[in-house]
């Protein structure tokens, strides 16, 4: 760092030396010898001003006797000058006098910085040891505008210069003027794995967390060269070979170099794979009397003939180990080991149960949580002060803590407590932001354009609730939301969650009608493992149909008639029979309802019901182990659901369904997923199931066809021909997913190949106005009509075919930074008469 000196308003201040001569007499001397000749007994302090002359003078303290020797003198003169608090401090001697002249080093009067954009005055204010009102020390000065730029290397700015600067002011004053010129971020040029055969380079790109800079890097800051992110990359590379068999793996190092023609980093791996293993055989031993080790098999995630994965191997300790405890034997430990064979490339586990330290927890220290509460870090904790001390435990609690999401860096260290039989946890963590507030927006061929505002907190007051409020417009579907959840009811391990919604789906290309629901859910959540979850839920909901009035005009139902709830006091359209008893579908009547459609009986149906309730219990049973949510390629995800409605409410069934997507990795970084589906929907008693209560098809099921174009439908021709649903449905898919190599792998762009496979059919909602009371003298409402004999009834006229529909496809999935957004097209190979289908297919949304 280099150091300026600049005058403001044309006036420079000069310091005023002074001299105080003081004289403090010493004890004499006795003897004549060269040490008495080189004492000192009286000392002169010249140039002082604000330090006070004992202060100086009590630096030069005489030994034994008196004497001030030139030894003394010399460790006075080193004592002066470490204070900070002069810039200049000189020694001399006349005789027996000592003369110390000092210049004093200014006073700050304010600190200032010049040129920060990146980052603010109150933040660099912290950093900086220089404080107004403080002695001015131009060392410490050098190691503020190096702390000043270690915040901007920190955040990917290494071109940053800082130059202290001094504005002199009367009175040995100055103010003290930092002046940043920031530069550019400087991000990663290029990321390159050296030895590395195993698994390719663009999947090694996926585990680790830096990112190469591209068009879109501003948007994210994963390219920002960072040399502690670099290093936790080489631990989760070799985390990664671990899970999947190499045992012998190394990240020899990780390089990093920067290029100046480039503006960049340049990183390294480079691995060492070695061989990779499976388990040859899994054993179980124990030291501990009366403890039988293989009780605790089914604890084993570890299988033999599977691959050598130390992820599993870790969590069968752990759950081992928390077993253990929980028979009374709070201080085994298990200790895992494995044989190699490198011949047959097989490890042999065994798990040894032994008798651990006797050590208790004597106290638990939480650090660096200023707005979380303790009791929301302590209840993550399964074991409190004075239980025995689990190592696995605490790793638990460590994991739970950092799956909060409250706290950018969690960790627990020990220390040893008063005892040799206690320890002290240290809980050691840094918050972070956990509210968000987010503008979201996108479009699909389904809902159109669509627009969400959303606020949410993950950690409420600090109490570790979460609470989210929304609203959403869009071109077909609007409506709000509020949810709330307290995590740990009544101090379990119980998620309760409150949702009230409103939702409102508009009439579409799709669908002739409107629906608006208002409801209301309680939840309970269950963690029943890692990888099983359980949640319980009621639902009571209103729901109503809206249609347009050209859809439902059609009617010869007479004055003052009652339709379902709803009077009507006269007939908007008296008849559009004609004088032969037939129907006059063009309108020579000068009526001609028909000529703009009709709406479907169970649509009508439901129009003339009015607002209807539905009460329902439920529960769905969740199990996880794909790795990683967002963009999974190993593991299974199965929900299973059921829902019962007529806990009061004017509906009853029972609704089943069924769904599991399983990812495996293949070759060159293809992953397959396998998804299959079902569903079937059960009428409870006498109460007819509405056709909105059965299961819609179109996209969701198999790929090609339009919402809502699979399954039972209304034919009859004069109609609007909506689709039904129905209550039973099966489909299956196979899909590749594969990146384009050629392009880089920040750009997000994966390529899918798909074939798909289902139906739905079974239709048991209404088919006949007969059933709803509107058969009346005059005949039948539109377009049950019977042309043939205008005294009778036509029912519903639908088809309902068990058909197998297929299709295949491609489509392009893009991570881009506005969110995932997916493009399909789509083929149907075989489909229903009366199927819709819909080849091009495009949804996503963004967040900002």
């Amino acid at each position: 760092m280099k150091f300026g000196l600049r005058v403001r308003g044309g006036l420079a201040a000069a310091f005023i030396m002074f001299a105080v001569p003081v004289a403090l007499p010493l004890a004499s001397v006795v003897g004549s010898s060269p040490a008495a000749a080189q004492t000192v007994n009286s000392i002169e302090v010249v140039g002082n001003r604000r330090v006070e002359l004992e202060t100086i003078r009590s630096y030069f303290k005489p030994g034994p006797g008196g004497v001030l020797d030139a030894g003394r003198v010399d460790d006075g003169l080193k004592a002066l000058i470490e204070t900070g608090l002069f810039s200049d401090v000189r020694i001399n001697r006349q005789g027996g006098r000592l003369i110390v002249s000092v210049v004093e080093n200014p006073v700050i009067g304010r600190v200032a910085f010049e040129g920060n954009k990146k980052v603010k005055d109150e933040q660099l204010q912290a950093e900086v040891q220089s404080k107004p009102r403080g002695t001015l020390s131009k060392p410490m000065v050098q190691s503020d505008a190096q702390r000043i730029a270690e915040i901007y290397r920190r955040s990917g700015r290494y071109d940053v210069r800082v130059t202290p600067e001094f504005i002199e002011q009367p009175n040995n004053r100055v103010d003290l003027i930092f002046t940043i010129e920031e530069g550019a971020k400087t991000g990663v040029k290029s990321i390159e794995f050296v030895g590395n055969t195993a698994f390719s380079s663009y999947r090694l790109k996926d585990v680790i967390k830096t990112r190469e800079t591209n068009l879109l890097s501003f948007l994210g800051s994963g390219d920002v060269y960072d040399p502690d992110r670099v290093e936790a990359d080489r631990d989760l590379i070799r985390r990664f070979y671990l899970k999947n068999g190499y045992a012998d793996v190394q990240v020899v190092a990780a390089l990093s170099e920067y290029d100046p023609e480039r503006k960049g980093f340049m990183v390294t791996f480079k691995i060492e794979e070695g061989q990779q293993y499976r388990v040859g055989s899994v054993d179980f031993q124990s030291s501990i009397a009366n403890f039988d080790a293989n009780t605790l098999r089914g604890y084993s995630r570890v299988g033999v003939g599977s691959l050598y994965n130390v992820e599993n191997v870790e969590k069968s300790v752990e759950e081992m180990q928390i077993e253990a405890s929980r028979r009374g034997y709070a201080f085994a430990v298990v200790r895992p080991r494995g044989d190699r064979n490198f011949e047959a490339h097989t490890v042999s586990v065994v798990f040894a149960v032994d008798e651990g330290p006797r050590t208790y927890i004597e106290r638990i220290n939480i650090r660096g949580n200023t707005r979380t509460r303790d009791y929301v870090i302590r209840r993550e904790f399964d074991i409190s002060e004075g239980d025995a001390y689990n190592r696995a435990l605490v790793d638990r609690a460590e994991r739970r803590l950092k799956n909060l999401d409250f706290f950018k860096d969690v960790k627990i260290t020990t220390e040893p407590g008063s005892s040799s039989d206690r320890v002290v946890l240290n809980v050691l963590l840094e918050e972070k932001s956990t509210g968000d507030f987010s503008i979201s927006g996108g479009y699909s061929t389904t809902d159109g354009a669509l627009a969400e505002v959303s606020i949410s907190e993950r950690n409420f007051l600090g109490r570790g609730l979460f609470a989210k409020a929304s609203v959403t417009y869009g071109q077909f579907a609007r409506g709000y939301s509020l949810s709330f959840v307290e995590p740990y009811l009544l101090d379990y391990r119980v998620a309760l969650g409150l949702d009230l919604y409103q939702r409102q789906q508009l009439a579409n290309n799709f669908i002739s009608y409107g629906t608006k629901t208002l409801g209301f859910s309680p939840r309970l959540g269950f963690q029943l493992r890692e990888d099983l979850s359980l949640q319980l839920r009621y639902s009571i909901y209103r729901q109503e149909i809206s249609l347009p009035t050209t859809l439902s005009d059609c009617n010869n139902i007479a004055a003052g008639t009652m339709i379902g709830n709803r009077f009507v006091p006269f007939n908007p359209t008296p008849a559009f029979i004609n004088a032969n008893g037939g129907v006059d579908p063009t309108g020579n009547n000068g009526l001609g309802c028909f000529a703009n459609g009709e709406a479907s009986l169970p649509v009508r149906q439901e129009l003339a019901n009015g607002k209807t309730l539905t009460s329902a219990l439920g529960y769905t049973l969740n199990y996880n182990t794909l790795d990683n949510n967002k963009n999974p390629t190993d593991g299974l995800l199965v929900d299973f659901k059921q829902d019962f409605a007529g806990v009061g409410g004017d509906v009853s069934y029972l609704k089943t369904a069924f769904d599991a997507k399983y990812f495996t990795p293949l070759v060159s970084d293809i992953v397959s997923i396998v998804h299959l589906q079902g569903g079937i929907l059960n009428k409870i008693g006498n109460t007819q199931l509405r056709m909105l209560d059965h299961f819609q098809m179109g996209p969701n099921l198999v790929r090609g066809f339009a919402p809502n174009g699979i399954g039972p439908r209304d034919i009859n021709p004069f109609g609007t021909q909506d689709a039904l649903g129905g209550t039973k449905y099966w489909g299956a898919s196979l899909e590749l997913q594969m990146p384009f190599w050629f392009l880089p792998k920040e750009t997000g762009l994966k390529g899918a190949v798909y074939a798909d496979a289902g139906g739905l059919w079974g239709y048991q909602g209404p088919t006949s106005w007969a059933q709803t009371g509107e058969v009346n003298v005059a005949g039948c409402r539109a377009p049950t009509r019977n042309p043939n004999n205008a005294g009778t009834c036509l029912g519903l006229q639908f088809n309902d075919q068990n058909t197998v529909r297929t299709s295949v496809g491609v489509g392009l999935v893009w991570a881009s930074p506005f969110g995932p957004l997916r493009f399909d097209y789509a083929i149907p190979l075989t489909k229903g008469q009366f199927d819709r289908t819909q080849e091009f297919r495009f949804g996503g949304g963004t967040s900002f």
